[in-house]
């Protein structure tokens, strides 16, 4: 006997049932992270785009696809948790459904290469440093079969609803949905496929040359150029007098102090 599919359940009973489960959550203390797309693009970079598009590699009925992006463009991902080598995701349906995705890690040599291959695509060695990629490097990053998205292989699907296809539309949900958590935090895809991008800084910061000379004569400002710079009024600093040299110390003779005169007495004449 064929499989008989549930019931329909309208758009407001599914709100319900999803307020429910995540108040539910929440008091078990689990902090959701829905998923919320403005409009109907899901992902606006190019990496996020780029993550869209290889998801027709692992679609084995292409009507899922479709339901999917319908799925999370209308909020139904509740829940989407992205850690090393899985995402765990819930996503509503007829019921609260829950979705697992299952990611190898890169293959070293693999990973040896796109290091390599970025260290020469670095723009700035400071933007690196404060979690921020330039455009190159999200380029090499993205390339399929030899950058970080996971190939067929490379992922394994599960869901609890009872569609027979390997991508139901739940999964193809979440897997959009991880395309546009990227758009804001591509960070996650180095988590996603466990490894370190700070080995990219460390590619690059071997690649920067160490020079100990000072700068050109050419590149040091002259006093002028500073006070336009800057604005202020630099007046030439006076020139200090000239000291007067030292005179070697000499030891002067001490003149002898006159004697004092003796002081003349009148002599009192005597009386016969």
């Amino acid at each position: 006997m064929w499989y008989q599919w549930k019931p329909y359940v309208s758009v407001a009973q599914r709100q319900r049932q999803a307020e429910r489960e995540m108040k539910r959550l929440a008091k078990k203390g689990h902090v959701a992270a829905p998923v919320f797309i403005e409009g109907r693009t899901i992902a606006h970079t190019f990496w996020g785009k780029a993550w869209c598009d290889n998801l027709e590699r692992y679609s084995d009925f292409s009507n899922r696809l479709p339901r999917g992006r319908t799925y999370v463009r209308n909020g139904s991902v509740l829940d989407l948790q992205i850690a090393p080598g899985e995402v765990q995701a819930l996503v509503s349906g007829s019921e609260i459904y829950r979705v697992a995705v299952k990611v190898a890690p890169v293959p070293r040599n693999r990973w040896t290469s796109i290091c390599r291959d970025c260290a020469g695509a670095i723009d700035s060695l400071v933007e690196l440093l404060q979690g921020r990629f330039s455009k190159g490097v999200m380029e090499r990053i993205c390339q399929q079969k030899t950058g970080l998205f996971p190939a067929p292989a490379e992922i394994v699907f599960s869901c609890s609803c009872p569609d027979w296809a390997y991508m139901c539309k739940h999964v193809a949900a979440v897997l959009y949905g991880v395309g546009a958590r990227l758009d804001d935090q591509p960070e996650l895809l180095f988590r996603l496929r466990q490894v370190d991008q700070k080995a990219l800084i460390a590619k690059a910061g071997k690649g920067l040359p160490l020079s100990k000379k000072g700068p050109a004569q050419d590149k040091v400002l002259a006093e002028d150029g500073l006070a336009e710079l800057f604005g202020l009024e630099m007046g030439a600093v006076a020139a200090e007098p000239p000291k007067r040299p030292r005179r070697a110390a000499t030891t002067k003779q001490k003149k002898p102090k006159a004697r004092a005169k003796p002081k003349k007495t009148k002599r009192r004449g005597t009386r016969c």
